[in-house]
C-alpha cells in the first residue's frame, strides 16, 4: 500500500509540472504560436541589407510594394497574393484605377526614397522611375485584375 501513496504524490507532482509548464508556455506567447504577424506597410521596416544593384532592387520592390498596401489598407503579403488569383487568397476588393494608382505611388516613392539613400544616382533613378515604373506597373495590375 504504501508503493501506491508514493505512486500517486509522484503522479501528482508530474501533473502539477506539466500544468505548470503549459501555464507558462501560455504566458510567453504559446496561443499565437505559428500565427503570421504582419509588418505595418504604412511604417518603416527595417531596410533590406543586400548590396549591388540587386540589392538596391529588391529594396525598391519591397517599398514599392508597401506603398501600394499603405495606400490599399492592406498588408504587403495581402497584396502580393492579390496580384496572383490562382493562389486561392481573398479575391481583390480594388478596381484597376485604383490598384494602378497605388502600385505608381508605392513604386514613385521607392525609387525617390532609393534615390535618396544613395542606391542610385539621379539619372537611373529617373529611368528606372520611367521605364521599369511602367512595364512594372501594367504587369502587376494585368495579373491582379485577371482571373
Amino acid at each position: 500500500m504504501r508503493r501506491f501513496g508514493q505512486a500517486r504524490v509522484i503522479l501528482a507532482g508530474l501533473l502539477g509540472v506539466a500544468v505548470l509548464l503549459l501555464v507558462v508556455e501560455f504566458a510567453l506567447g504559446a496561443s499565437s504560436y505559428g500565427s503570421p504577424r504582419f509588418a505595418d506597410p504604412c511604417s518603416g521596416r527595417p531596410s533590406f541589407t543586400g548590396g549591388g544593384i540587386d540589392g538596391a532592387v529588391q529594396r525598391v520592390a519591397l517599398d514599392a510594394l508597401d506603398g501600394a498596401a499603405c495606400r490599399l489598407h492592406t498588408t504587403r503579403e495581402d497584396l502580393v497574393l492579390s496580384f496572383a488569383p490562382a493562389t486561392g487568397a481573398k479575391p481583390i476588393k480594388w478596381d484597376k484605377a485604383t490598384i494602378r494608382a497605388a502600385v505608381t505611388a508605392g513604386f514613385h516613392r521607392a525609387v525617390h526614397d532609393a534615390e535618396a539613400r544613395g542606391g542610385f544616382d539621379s539619372i537611373a533613378a529617373v529611368i528606372i522611375d520611367r521605364l521599369a515604373g511602367e512595364s512594372l506597373v501594367d504587369w502587376l495590375v494585368k495579373q491582379a485584375t485577371s482571373a
